[in-house]
């Protein structure tokens, strides 16, 4: 079932408000009285679009929509102004803080809803293409590309206590070529599924290419890494995929490094690479730190 769309209604006139309400009744409707209530309550809620009423006191939509914009976590919500406001410097400076379309009071039903849905489905469509070109189409993790963007300005955010973890399918080869390519496809998706529950909510976790992962993550120590790439280790280890009447296990090698004052995001991830290869090339299924 698809998640209704959550519309934050920013006005100070209560008539406006439940006219608002009874003509945008299909969607989750939030309701804030100011402009300082509505930039509270999108810190705390996940919205969807902004309806923004410019004439308010103390502070007019204008600057609440510039405040918004300059905000990294607010700044791609869309914001429809409603105004009674007709004239060209209004509508111009609308466009200019960063509205993306508005709505003229007294309100048309059919106008209001079109101009909704026309910016919800936008937003949609924008996420879903975001989603594509930043993720791996098997896994749904981060792919390449997108690890590399989210990976360097971590890195550079973060001094000695940043990690990474390459992650190496064991044999991943003789899998496929035993049970065959989809069957290797369904270890992948079971590994990344794995690990995604195991590791921080914000680590930076990606497929790179083929069987091989990253993790980029924070952590006070070594061994706190450590510990926690060997639970992965374990919980792979322990994995069971069913291949028609057969019982398949597999296990994953980890190399870490931690970063030096000297290191780039490259040389930080061939460490790690060098780790990884130490742990396949000393008996597999184990972790190594460089």
């Amino acid at each position: 079932m698809n998640k209704k769309a959550t519309i934050l209604i920013v006005d100070d006139t209560k008539e406006n408000i439940h006219i608002l309400l009874s003509l945008l009744q299909e969607y989750d409707l939030l309701v804030a009285l100011s402009g300082k209530k509505a930039l509270q309550m999108v810190e705390k809620n996940d919205i969807d679009i902004i309806l923004l009423d410019i004439m308010m006191p103390e502070m007019d939509g204008y600057e609440v929509c510039n405040i918004l914009k300059s905000q990294p976590r607010t700044k791609d919500i869309p914001v429809l102004f409603i105004t009674a406001k007709m004239d060209e410097e209004s509508i111009e400076k609308a466009f200019d803080t960063g509205g993306i379309d508005y709505v003229t009071k007294p309100f048309k039903p059919k106008e209001l809803l079109a101009r909704v849905k026309t910016q919800l489905e936008n937003r949609r469509l924008i996420r879903e293409l975001e989603f594509m070109v930043s993720r791996d189409p098997m896994t749904a993790i981060y792919n390449r590309r997108k690890f590399f963007e989210l990976g360097t300005k971590l890195f550079n955010a973060v001094n000695n206590n940043l990690f990474v973890t390459m992650i190496d399918i064991d044999k991943f080869k003789n899998i496929n070529d035993k049970y065959g390519h989809p069957f290797g496809d369904i270890v992948i998706k079971s590994m990344t599924h794995h690990v995604s529950n195991l590791i921080a909510p914000d680590a930076i976790f990606a497929r790179l290419g083929g069987d091989e992962f990253a993790i980029l993550c924070e952590a006070k120590s070594i061994e706190e890494v450590q510990n926690k790439i060997e639970l992965v280790r374990k919980t792979i280890a322990n994995l069971e995929e069913k291949y028609e009447d057969k019982i398949v296990k597999f296990t994953i090698s980890d190399g870490i490094a931690q970063k030096h004052s000297d290191d780039t995001l490259d040389s930080l991830l061939k460490r790690a690479d060098e780790a990884l290869y130490e742990a396949k090339g000393t008996g597999r299924n184990k972790v190594c730190f460089r």
